[in-house]
């Protein structure tokens, strides 16, 4: 059963990653070959991966099994995110989100 998870999860990766180039490439050729997006669909797809990645973000940090993580580790996040927001070093952005969230969790924060 993992084996095949793992087979799945893999391929799923790869077309993801296969989906790009070949999706840029019709895009092209639909819009009479031009190498460049049209500005408005490179807009709408830039807008969409943000979007996207906020999702997924906003998911992770309030959700821990499927109920509300409580506060300590959306603090963290938003505190690792405030650094990275600031341009601090990724492993200054990983050890204070960790700090922020530990540390509320010591002091009996959920």
């Amino acid at each position: 059963m993992t084996i095949t998870a793992i087979l799945v999860l893999a391929a799923g990766t790869y077309a993801f990653r296969l989906a790009g180039p070949l999706l840029r490439a019709r895009l092209a050729r639909a819009h009479g070959g031009a190498a460049e997006l049209p500005p408005r669909l490179a807009e709408l797809l830039s807008v969409a991966a943000t979007v996207l990645l906020v999702a997924l973000i906003a998911t992770a940090a309030l959700t821990d099994g499927g109920s509300f993580a409580g506060f300590a580790l959306p603090a963290g996040v938003l505190a690792g995110g405030v650094l990275a927001w600031r341009k601090a070093p990724f492993v200054v952005v990983v050890v204070v989100a960790a700090v922020v969230a530990a540390g509320l969790r010591a002091l009996g924060v959920p």
